[in-house]
């Protein structure tokens, strides 16, 4: 066998939880359904996986904890803190038989030239070998160099396997295979042939979110299928036992008082439907660890609201339910009428058009909740796609003058009509597109509207103020 690079061996199986994390070349090269199919495979012979998701992302994080059956959780170094970050995947793999990471964009991928929050530097950041996922249309022996490249790009980031995507054939998998093999030396752990039928269909932001999706087991059970018939889960589970065992740092989250009465304790709105389903599990835990009880409801099922201190609204697809949401005209007003009163409430993107007069879209223009001077319109390209810098420069609720907020943006929506002030703009951009002219964070009463997410453990206060100010609109409350 002709081997032109040479892989530093692994290390002697270690005391580490296996693990592994999936990367690619790029965006769209199968990154997901590899890693759900790995998922459900383990999960299929008795295993407890722990799934993450690299990048800020909802959707794939979805798949991925519907594969599991337990919460996907998200590590993404622009948005964390190092040591946040360590203690949040020890915290959740210490009950898991094997973890697994996917990746975002190309395995050296990130906002710079330095790599420092790319998927490679949080493989080597965990101690994790990666498997690569290579789209073999209309390519043969040139992917040895390319797979090769990568290897030796890095030397550190340890490519422990590759799987192929889209096949032709086995002519064609036999030549990329020893090709691969005979110049790298890297081992090819299976080859998936090119699907007749898409099981996964793709919309604004890669696949289409769980909750709209009536036939998301099934097609769990599909991939599950491909992954068991085409890729070598025992050498995939092999390799993940050559984790290296890294600092295991603990999540330190802090709790509410145990002397807290039922009385005390503020209750948290949180609007959770297929309109609005954009949540990172570490926003809700983090809520619940500041105190507050969470309730979920639903503009599109829930006639009217229930008795809340406080509402956060996350992302999602307004644009998809506007004949639903103006259909509830009793949910909107009641909405408007408790955040005129100054119900505290937290909005996130789809949450933002929410809370917006209405939505201009191709069949028509929809009346939403009335509660911000604002209508919102729709492209084909996205207006804002990307990290997010904002520097807070206005008064509003949950987040001190002169703060630095990261996080992040994607929305096809955009700005057609605003009626407020400058003064109601309490985000200037660093980074990102943002509301309108270089600015965010639209703050009426005790509302405070944003395109931007954030995360709460790299955002640490936000899950304080928020429950902060829910308690103080009970206490208000129960006062008059």
């Amino acid at each position: 066998m002709k081997t032109l690079l040479k892989q530093a061996p692994f290390n002697q199986q270690s005391n580490a939880t296996p693990g592994i994390v999936v990367a690619a070349l790029r965006g769209g090269s199968g990154k997901t359904i590899f890693s759900v199919g790995i998922i459900a495979a383990l999960k299929s012979l008795g295993k407890t996986v722990a799934p993450f998701k690299k990048g800020p992302d909802y959707i794939d994080a979805g798949w991925l904890a519907l594969a599991a059956g337990r919460p996907c959780y998200n590590l993404d170094s622009f948005l964390i803190d190092r040591e946040i970050l360590l203690g949040s995947y020890h915290t959740h793999t210490r009950d898991a038989d094997f973890t697994l990471i996917e990746g975002n964009r190309g395995l050296y991928d990130c906002i710079d030239t330095k790599g420092e929050t790319s998927t490679a530097e949080l493989a080597k950041l965990l101690g994790l070998p990666v498997i690569l996922c290579i789209d073999g249309t209309k390519t043969t022996r040139t992917m040895a160099a390319v797979v090769g490249g990568i290897a030796a790009f890095d030397p550190d980031v340890r490519i422990g396997g590759v799987v192929l995507n889209r096949v032709a054939g086995k002519r064609h998998q036999s030549i990329l295979t020893r090709s691969i093999e005979e110049y790298t030396g890297i081992p090819v752990l299976g080859a998936v042939p090119k699907l007749k039928k898409q099981r996964f269909p793709e919309r604004h932001m890669g696949l289409v979110p769980t909750p709209e999706h009536s036939w998301a087991a099934p097609a769990i059970d599909a991939i599950r299928e491909v992954a068991e018939n085409h890729l070598d889960i025992d050498r995939i589970q092999r390799l993940a036992a050559m984790a290296e065992p890294v600092d295991r740092v603990r999540l330190n989250v802090s709790t509410t008082s145990s002397t807290a009465t039922k009385n005390e304790v503020p209750v948290i709105g949180i609007v959770r439907d297929s309109a609005f389903q954009f949540y990172y599990p570490e926003n809700l835990e983090a809520l619940e660890s500041a105190g507050a009880h969470l309730v979920f409801l639903s503009p599109l099922k829930d006639k009217s609201l229930p008795s809340v201190d406080a509402l956060y609204i996350g992302g999602g697809f307004p644009e998809t339910h506007g004949r639903e949401l103006e259909a509830n005209a009793t949910f909107r007003r009641e909405l408007k009428a408790l955040a005129e009163g100054g119900l505290p409430v937290y909005a996130e993107c789809g949450g933002l058009m929410y809370l917006g007069e209405g939505l201009i879209l191709e069949d028509g223009t929809y009346e939403m909740a009335g509660v911000l001077p604002v209508v919102f319109g729709f492209s084909k390209r996205p207006q804002g796609h990307g990290y997010t810098i904002v520097r807070v420069e206005g008064e509003n609720p949950y987040f001190e003058k002169g703060a630095t907020l990261l996080g992040h943006e994607f929305h096809y929506s955009s700005v057609k009509e605003w009626k407020g002030s400058p003064q109601n703009l309490a985000f200037s951009m660093q980074r990102g597109s943002g509301f309108i002219d270089g600015r965010d964070g639209v703050c009426i009463n005790n509302v405070l509207a944003t395109y931007t997410h954030i995360h709460a453990l790299g955002t640490p206060v936000w899950a304080k103020a928020l429950v902060d100010q829910a308690r103080a609109y009970r206490l208000r409350c129960s006062q008059h």
